[in-house]
């Protein structure tokens, strides 16, 4: 039997944070296994084959053409099963989407969430149309167009929407699930505080400690069923969400440091640049300025 060759595709991360978005088409490769690890990007991938896909505390097995979305949140392992696997992906950052107007469709989608279902089973009429939005995405990447970042999120949700409307995909077996119910209520819940629309409603929930407080767990187990199910800490969570925050807030409005730190829950304007300083190795007005 030909050994298996693992394959780490997380190199795209760097790409991503500069670029935020990326698309590919796959080529045959047999007998390939992904590394289970946490991305820093979603993922939306259609692909024909035969496959086993580890995703959080389920594993779906899967033959025929499916739709797979990912979770930067959520690790994940991907097993080609059969001779031949072929398709398309793309790979896109959380700001990426964000500049779009559409962005809640992303939040609200079930196939992104820890507790929803990332598979879907498509048919060869549904798949004929999505070759042809991936292979727009493709073209629209290299292209000059002005436009043509909107214009790919506009695909990217053209593809969410499309998706919406087929049925998921029950074909997977279940494992203990209380660490991924606990860990996709608290992103839920992280997620709920924002965006921070007024410096009169700063935000109130900062540390690990207040959302287990919050969701009535204790803090160890908290962070060890975040940890377990994204391979990230609460903590770390909740810092990567404030200076997603803090950037869009210096971009975005007129608002002074000093009204951002204390939107943000930062008792002296010092103790936000010291903690967004630490983040992003850059001062807010320095980030303010270079970025405009």
């Amino acid at each position: 039997m030909k050994e298996k060759v693992i394959r780490v595709i997380s190199e795209f991360n760097n790409e991503l944070k500069l670029q935020g978005f990326k698309a590919f088409q796959i080529e045959s490769d047999s007998n390939e296994t992904r590394t289970y690890s946490r991305k820093e990007f979603y993922k939306i991938c259609l692909t024909t084959g035969k496959s086993k896909i580890h995703y959080s505390d389920k594993t779906f097995e899967q033959e025929g053409t499916i739709l797979f979305f990912g979770n930067p949140h959520i690790p994940y392992s991907w097993e080609t099963i059969s001779t031949t696997y072929v398709g398309y992906t793309i790979l896109f950052s959380a700001d990426f989407f964000k500049n779009s107007e559409r962005s809640e469709s992303l939040q609200q989608s079930s196939f992104f969430k820890i507790g929803g279902t990332p598979v879907l089973k498509i048919t060869s009429e549904q798949r004929d149309f999505l070759n042809t939005i991936f292979q727009k995405m493709i073209a629209e990447q290299e292209s000059d167009y002005l436009y043509k970042d909107e214009l790919i999120r506009n695909y990217i949700s053209l593809i969410i929407h499309e998706s919406l409307k087929m049925e998921p995909s029950e074909n997977y077996e279940q494992n203990n699930n209380a660490s991924s119910r606990l860990t996709s209520v608290f992103l839920e819940l992280l997620e709920r505080q924002f965006p921070i629309e007024t410096t009169a409603n700063p935000l109130q929930l900062k540390t690990a400690q207040q959302y287990a407080q919050h969701l009535n767990v204790h803090i160890n187990y908290l962070n060890r069923a975040v940890k377990e199910v994204t391979g990230k800490s609460t903590t770390a969570h909740i810092t990567e969400r404030i200076i997603t925050e803090a950037k869009a807030l210096l971009l975005h409005t007129d608002w002074s440091i000093s009204e951002i730190a204390y939107a943000l829950g930062f008792e002296y304007p010092t103790y936000f640049n010291n903690f967004f300083k630490k983040q992003t190795g850059t001062n807010p007005k320095s980030f303010r300025l270079t970025e405009v």
